[in-house]
């Protein structure tokens, strides 16, 4: 993985980038901020508005929440950014103020698993009307990447060994425990149990409920179930878990949901398999070179925290949190602009 890493990032300096991060540093931001925005709802008890706490990584869930269930769902969906629009956040004004730089002088584009994160990246939220920039302003898919190579009759192997750039402030690689889904059950379950309850967890033990995309597990504490957290991956899967809000009947306090059957690493934008007949055996490849990763808890990486309060301040700016770290979504009965972006 970190050979290929490291071709990639040169194939990407052959063609003029010139800076290459990896998304790390935003998925730990992203995770350490939907930690602090679950205990803040559960404290809260509010079970109308505001448990269970939907994730809201995935823009092809939430083009589907927003267009499809509008009003009644939003307020359960976590405000906090996904980690593409973090990490535009990370570049256009961290990156930028280091850099002496306009954020409308640097032009960022990041690569995905995804075609729906061209239309997240083209919300009219991620927009700066003061120096007319977006937060992304491209966003290419793996897929693409490798027609790109293809175009170029180039293999990834054959492009020079180049190491990735670093953000100010982040001192190392960062992938979270917790599978392709971005690791938001195990890390919010996780913190959420340690401060709540006081009470740590080992490996967490799932209980599959229809099908692998669907799966649930509960703390106990003192011998009564304090959380109860569930795993939704693919729009049948959803679908039950809205029906079951909307009859009052959910029993999660917090869903990790994903619109891609087998989460991110299954996404629409992902290098297709040589035969479909192979394609689950592919998938299965894809997850073990990602289970290969040397994964961490978002607790046991110090120069997250550091970070954080370089850039939103140690007094816990909220003016400036809310700014950087999250936004708001909104009832659509059509909207098309976004599809109108040439990428």
């Amino acid at each position: 993985m970190k050979e290929c890493e490291e071709k990639f990032c040169g194939f990407l300096r052959s063609m003029g980038v010139d800076r290459v991060y990896d998304m790390g540093a935003a998925s730990a931001l992203a995770l350490k901020e939907t930690q602090r925005e679950f205990v803040d709802r559960y404290r809260s008890g509010d079970r109308k508005s505001a448990l269970p706490m939907l994730t809201s990584a995935c823009p092809g869930w939430i083009c589907y929440a927003e267009k499809t269930h509008g009003s009644f769902i939003l307020p359960f969906i976590s405000t906090t950014k996904s980690p593409q629009q973090i990490m535009g956040s990370l570049v256009k004004n961290h990156l930028a103020e280091h850099q002496c730089k306009s954020p409308s002088q640097i032009y960022h584009l990041t690569v995905m698993m995804c075609y729906d994160k061209k239309l997240e990246a083209s919300r009219d939220d991620f927009y700066d009307d003061l120096y007319r920039t977006r937060d992304v302003d491209c966003v290419v898919t793996s897929l693409e990447v490798e027609q790109m190579l293809e175009q170029r009759n180039l293999v990834l192997s054959q492009c020079e060994s180049v190491p990735l750039d670093r953000l100010p402030g982040v001192e190392s690689s960062f992938h979270a425990v917790g599978g392709g889904a971005g690791g938001y059950l195990e890390n919010i379950l996780s913190f959420a149990a340690k401060e709540l309850f006081q009470t740590e967890i080992g490996p967490i033990e799932y209980k599959v409920i229809r099908n692998q995309d669907f799966r649930e597990v509960t703390i106990i504490v003192n011998g009564e179930p304090k959380l109860h957290f569930a795993a939704a991956y693919g729009f049948r899967n959803i679908q039950n878990i809205v029906q079951k809000m909307k009859r009052g009947k959910c029993p999660y306090d917090f869903v990790e949901i994903m619109a891609c059957p087998s989460a991110c690493l299954n996404g629409g934008g992902q290098i297709r398999p040589p035969d479909p007949s192979v394609a689950k055996i592919w998938l299965q490849n894809v997850q073990q070179l990602f289970d290969s990763l040397d994964c961490q808890k978002l607790e046991n990486v110090q120069w997250v925290q550091q970070l954080y309060d370089a850039w939103i301040g140690p007094q816990d700016d909220d003016r400036k949190r809310l700014q950087l770290l999250h936004t708001q979504y909104h009832s659509l009965e059509n909207k098309s602009n976004a599809l109108n972006i040439k990428w």
